[in-house]
């Protein structure tokens, strides 16, 4: 069975026998899974009540572990995400209960982002469904293959420069 993506292979191998299409079918497929899958996590995560960069926030202060706060500095660090996309997602998420901004006792210039008791419940609610819905999308691997998919992929960024937060 054929994806989109043979298809536009299929006409420039017509069109330009000459040139090597492989990247094409590599990288067409990625930033097509991409585009499919943003749609379906951001519906996934709507119907719980959540935009994907509250998810990002509320998943970043869990993983952080007790008493799952983290520095406004430590949180860009972690997510990667601009100062001002922070202020204004954590202003929404404070309106919604899922965290709070408090100062640092030790600094009282700094402040933390912490998630509520709230906040909690609605992670870790939310994080195995999200899980589930990510498995679905990969349901056409079995377990193997989404290991070697992850391995490759890891490959691929590591080459880009991608590196963890802090390295």
């Amino acid at each position: 069975m054929a994806d989109a993506v043979s298809a536009v292979l299929a006409q420039w191998r017509e069109q330009r026998p000459d040139l090597d299409f492989t990247p094409i079918s590599v990288v067409g497929r990625i930033m097509r899974l991409s585009r499919l899958w943003d749609k379906e996590i951001k519906d996934f995560l709507a119907g719980h009540g959540l935009e994907s960069g509250e998810f990002d926030i509320l998943s970043t202060l869990r993983r952080s572990g007790e008493p799952y706060t983290l520095t406004a500095g430590a949180f860009l660090k972690e997510s990667l995400v601009t100062t001002g996309a922070i202020t204004l997602r954590v202003d929404r998420m404070e309106r919604k209960d899922l965290v709070a901004r408090v100062r640092d006792d030790a600094d009282r210039r700094s402040v933390k982002i912490q998630l509520t008791p709230h906040g909690l419940a609605v992670i870790d609610r939310v994080l195995p469904l999200h899980l589930a819905n990510e498995a679905r999308l990969l349901g056409g691997l079995d377990r193997d293959g989404r290991e070697d998919l992850a391995a490759v992929l890891a490959a691929v960024l590591e080459s880009s420069g991608d590196t963890p937060p802090g390295s």
